[in-house]
């Protein structure tokens, strides 16, 4: 039994959604967001909830159950509060700012790495070593994210690139063999 399709979706104040078809449209301050779901799904409004149910116990009812109601309650959120994914940029010399709509990365390499984000995607930079990805749609801003990241991926000796904030490094030693040579 699904647990996390079974969960209703509630609906917070200033969010409209309208069901037409299969295509689910959400509403909120922040902007609009419509997907098409599965057509063995079947999405509902009532009461100010939003339920997915399934057709029958097999198995990619099942998943499919899960995964529309996740995406639905992602849309609700993204419209609503917005999501935001958070970069760290480390070492000597590594830094990044923002010219125009353009990210601009400085990350070790000969040039200067050019991103351009996504439309309905921003991204604000605090100092010279934060990045903040920032938008409603929660699949766009983690990609653009890993992206970002992937431009320079912190390395495992020193710690130096692009993470994101809550990742932890576990840096490995160096070289055994140095120590005590002549």
């Amino acid at each position: 039994m699904s647990r996390i399709g079974l969960l209703p979706i509630a609906i917070p104040e200033g969010t409209e959604v309208e069901i037409v078809g299969g295509e689910v449209m959400v509403r909120g301050s922040k902007g609009e967001l419509r997907r098409r779901v599965h057509p063995d799904m079947s999405v509902s409004l009532h009461d100010g909830c939003l339920s997915v149910a399934r057709p029958s116990d097999s198995k990619i009812h099942r998943s499919l159950h899960g995964l529309t109601r996740s995406l639905l309650a992602n849309m609700v959120t993204g419209v609503s509060e917005g999501f935001e994914r958070v970069l760290e940029v480390n070492g000597v010399g590594y830094r990044a700012q923002k010219t125009g709509d353009k990210l601009m990365l400085q990350v070790g390499y000969a040039n200067t790495v050019e991103f351009t984000p996504p439309p309905g995607i921003s991204i604000t930079i605090e100092g010279t070593n934060r990045i903040r990805v920032g938008g409603i749609d929660k699949e766009a801003v983690g990609e653009t994210a890993a992206k970002i990241r992937a431009v320079r991926p912190a390395d495992s000796y020193k710690g130096k690139g692009i993470k994101y904030s809550e990742e932890r490094l576990r840096l490995k030693p160096g070289k055994s063999g140095k120590v005590g040579k002549k």
